[in-house]
């Protein structure tokens, strides 16, 4: 604690300000505080030259004046750099025997026993160093594997004074809870929950550890301690948000309001408008419903509270995690790998409406299941399998994929990690990818015999294995945009903006239909359209309705003269 005030009291060093020692150098001051003179030489005190100099000082005063508060707006505008967050002070690529042994000790960073709350330096899931690629290489092919960089953005939560002083009270509250059902698969869950300390934070309520509603696609019961590492995440937010396991007793009783008709891009004095004079007076909130429902422009805590509830809080339970970094070190010892997150389930093509690629015969299957099931169709109703396409709204296929790292300058060589559920089709589906890049990988070949065993028919279990694996990937490429996509595009920028390239549908596949284009033009055209699409820094704040956790700069991020991870 000691050390804690003397860093405080760092920042709130008195020193003389410029332009006091600018009033004490200038002739200006000698008109003020110059000794008593005789008449005489009072006479002459306003000669000319002396006018001169009179008026020479107060132009240069009047301009310094004028510049400190142009520095002071630009500073108000971008803020100084944070060091509130600094889990190492080594560079990834000049330590990387530090980062290594952070990954693999990240699944016991803290003691279970340990009261005192786990430094955020530490909760970070941090993945294995980036290798360097060498050999005998052709130019696109080390660019493929070369990382963006992160233009010395490293992570910030600096909350505010304001945020911290109302902690003391929220942190403690025993009267108002906030009970939350999470639905859908794993990241989409992860996102739900996220707001979901949001939203209690905003209430000031307690939060009861949120309900994992049974999925009804894969059947999956999982509870959140199933998957989510239940202590870790009390610890994490214990500054921030009261967490309890379950209602008290004395609330069981209590009327719980359920609502679960919230509409779009609620702020938070919507919330409090509509809840929080209820919630004072029944002590019990029950929300479902929640995915994408709060805005995406909260205040600047709030933003930071997503970013510590994503990145730090929601650990992986310890035998997920442990299993999930085992198989990302056989990955990884054996030299750069892609992994590829591929939409090619059988729900994804009911739902978007698209063609599988796979011939008449499957995508006779699956326009008789969206016949009989037309509430799984999702937006743009009207639109035929050509203009879904074209408007980019379709997953790539194999063989859109195939061509699409090959003309990144991917090696045909490479290691590719297939993230996602078992592809509709099978083994068929993968054959256009497998004939270009031979050496594909799944988590059923990685594991050892009885590995995954405790995990079948537990589909966020393995979405979790996925997520860990790819996070330790020198390249991500998702093949469809969603939530696991989005969710390793803000993990990667917070962990030093490991590459990342994000497919431009929509501008590329019309070239993907122009015959007369020869593979060398069709590789250059499809690199410069995606040369500001490898995971570089964005700010969240150059498009509307970003989400922070996927753009962690400017709220969460800062630039910093030293690494941190």
């Amino acid at each position: 604690m000691a050390r804690a005030r003397n860093i405080k009291n760092s920042f709130i060093t008195l020193t003389p300000s410029p332009l006091f020692q600018l009033f004490s150098i200038s002739p200006f001051t000698s008109l003020f505080l110059s000794p008593k003179k005789s008449p005489r030489s009072h006479q002459r005190l306003f000669t000319s030259q002396n006018f001169a100099i009179f008026f020479l000082s107060l132009l240069l005063t009047f301009t310094f004046l004028g510049v400190s508060v142009l520095n002071f707006i630009q500073s108000y505008q971008d803020p100084p750099p944070c060091s509130l967050i600094s889990p190492s002070s080594q560079n990834p690529l000049s330590s990387n025997s530090a980062m290594l042994f952070a990954s693999l000790a990240s699944s016991n960073s803290y003691n279970e026993d340990d009261h005192e709350p786990a430094g955020l330096a530490k909760s970070v899931l941090v993945p294995l160093p980036a290798q360097l690629v060498a050999g005998n290489l052709s130019e696109e092919e080390r660019e493929f594997w070369q990382q963006p960089g992160s233009e010395g953005y490293k992570p910030c939560l600096d909350f505010s004074l304001a945020y911290r002083r109302k902690s003391a009270k929220i942190s403690k509250e025993k009267r108002k809870f906030l009970v939350v059902v999470a639905s859908g698969g794993l990241n989409q869950q992860r996102n739900q929950i996220v707001d979901a300390v949001v939203i209690a934070r905003i209430l000031e309520a307690a939060l009861v550890v949120p309900v994992l509603q049974v999925n009804l696609i894969w059947g999956d019961e999982s509870e959140f301690s199933d998957i989510f590492n239940v202590k870790h995440f009390k610890r994490t937010l214990q500054a921030d948000v009261r967490v309890v396991s379950s209602l008290p007793s004395t609330h069981l009783m209590s009327r719980q309001s359920i609502e679960n008709q919230l509409p779009y891009n609620i702020s938070p004095f919507w919330i409090r408008a509509r809840f929080f004079k209820q919630l004072n007076e029944e002590g019990v909130l029950v929300l479902k419903g929640l995915d994408s429902k709060l805005s995406k422009n909260l205040p600047p805590d709030l933003q930071k509270l997503r970013c510590k509830v994503a990145f730090h809080a929601l650990r992986f339970a310890a035998p997920i995690q442990e299993l999930g970094n085992r198989l990302a070190r056989r990955m990884w010892i054996e030299g750069p790998y892609i992994a590829l997150h591929l939409r090619m389930e059988k729900d994804v093509w009911v739902r978007t409406g698209c063609l599988t690629g796979l011939g008449l015969e499957y995508d006779e299957i699956i326009a008789k299941i969206r016949e009989s099931q037309p509430e799984y169709l999702t937006g743009k109703l009207n639109m035929s399998h050509i203009q879904r396409r074209l408007a980019g709204l379709c997953p790539l296929t194999a063989s859109e994929i195939a061509r699409f790292l090959k003309a990144l300058g991917a090696p045909s060589s490479a290691r590719i990690y297939i993230a996602g559920g078992e592809p509709f089709g099978g083994h068929q589906a993968l054959q256009p990818l497998a004939a270009e890049f031979p050496n594909l990988v799944t988590k059923e070949m990685l594991a050892q015999e009885g590995e995954l065993s405790p995990y079948v028919n537990r589909s966020s279990s393995l979405a979790a294995i996925d997520y860990i694996v790819s996070l330790n990937s020198n390249v991500f490429v998702p093949s469809h945009g969603g939530n696991m996509g989005r969710a390793m595009q803000g993990h990667r920028a917070y962990v030093g903006h490991r590459k990342y390239i994000k497919p431009n549908k929509k501008a590329m596949l019309p070239f993907f239909e122009d015959s007369s284009i020869s593979d060398e033009e069709f590789g250059s055209i499809i690199r410069r359209i995606h040369s500001k699409s490898q995971g570089q820094p964005g700010r969240r704040t150059n498009k509307r309705d970003r989400d922070v956790t996927a753009y962690p700069v400017p709220e969460c991020m800062r630039k910093h003269n030293t690494g941190v991870f």
